[in-house]
């Protein structure tokens, strides 16, 4: 099995509904998202996935969350956005745009801050 990983972040807010703690009010993060693809071959270059590809795609999804107040944005104006549930959602969007038969998304790792992360896979 072949894996790549890119690194990339955005900033928002957010507050968590119903949390018994100062997080329940509005805050932000640098939040950083590292998103991993896997593939068991390669294609005729030698390549699992283009970097350059995987770097847009993950970006222009993140654009959608960057310097806002991610509760308004959905799914988070009814899904509670925390980092497990921020991470469930750009694993199922990108999975939705980028797996095929070769290549699939493993896994993304979200980072509230250097000291906490949540990760989804499947």
């Amino acid at each position: 099995m072949f894996e790549i990983r890119i690194v990339t972040d955005f900033s928002a807010a957010h507050s968590l509904r119903d949390y018994p703690g100062d997080c329940r009010k509005v805050h932000g993060h640098n939040w950083k998202v590292e998103v991993v693809v896997q593939a068991e071959e390669l294609d005729p270059l030698g390549i699992s996935m283009d970097f350059k590809t995987l770097r847009r795609e993950t970006e222009e999804l993140l654009d959608t969350l960057d310097h806002s107040y991610l509760n308004d944005n959905p799914p988070f104006h009814a899904l509670n956005p925390t980092a497990e549930n921020i991470a469930r959602w750009i694993y199922e969007t990108l999975s939705k745009r980028l797996n095929d038969p070769r290549v699939r998304v493993g896994r993304v790792n979200v980072w509230e801050t250097e000291r906490s992360r949540a990760s989804y896979f499947e």
